[in-house]
């Protein structure tokens, strides 16, 4: 029985949530405040988060950094907010999705499972030619492991999904909707500013200089290439 992190402050909204998780086989342990959050969040003992923004003592943003510090747990945040701006922060602290309220439990559940249908996959996926070394960036597929110039970076999950599917599919151009089908799997539900938000990231972090990229290039109009 996978096991699910749920923390919300609204009671009402939890039992509701935790119920039709309860239902779909989940196994749901709820805290009502961000502190007591981010403690059961970092044992470690989940296979998925579902986080407020709106939290007593520390808001949803503050947990999600301090959680995505130390683990991949994938993140789901849920919040009343409906501003880009939100969201765009959210994604940009790790988190793997955003959904704003109201919404339905089925939407919730379905998200669920999709998030952990994929992290499995990720962390289960075996590959006999896992490395790939392109100029000085050096992804091991096998070990979850990313080096530039010899020293290892961290990537969220999606992170390394998204670097090594394009360091796989080398000089090919793919745009937004196609990254977010292949790397989230969720286009009945998702929101292609991921892609950019996330993208963001990874050249920040595998680039000297990450306004003139010379790994992650942007065809304008076109969308992404990962150059050789």
């Amino acid at each position: 029985m996978k096991r699910i992190l749920l923390v919300e402050d609204d009671q009402n909204i939890a039992e509701l949530e935790r119920d039709y998780l309860e239902i779909n086989e989940f196994e749901v342990t709820t805290c009502y405040d961000g502190e007591s959050g981010l403690r059961e969040g970092l044992k470690g003992d989940y296979q998925l988060i579902i986080l407020d923004v709106m939290l007593p003592h520390l808001t949803g943003f503050d947990v999600c950094k301090r959680l995505r510090e130390q683990i991949d747990t994938p993140i789901l945040m849920v919040s009343a907010k409906k501003e880009d701006i939100d969201k765009i922060r959210a994604l940009g602290l790790g988190a793997d999705d955003y959904i704003t309220k109201p919404f339905s439990p089925g939407e919730l559940v379905a998200r669920v499972k999709s998030h952990l249908a994929r992290f499995e996959r990720l962390t289960n996926h075996k590959e006999n030619h896992h490395q790939i070394v392109i100029r000085d960036i050096a992804l091991d597929a096998k070990s979850h492991k990313v080096f530039v110039s010899g020293e290892e970076i961290t990537l969220t999950t999606k992170e390394f999904e998204l670097l090594k599917f394009l360091m796989q599919n080398k000089n090919q151009v793919f745009n937004k909707e196609e990254l977010f089908e292949k790397i989230w799997g969720l286009d009945a539900f998702g929101d292609t500013s991921t892609v950019v938000v996330h993208m963001k990231r990874i050249r920040e972090k595998i680039e000297l200089d990450s306004k003139n990229p010379t790994y992650v290039e942007t065809i304008w109009g076109s969308g992404y290439r990962f150059n050789e």
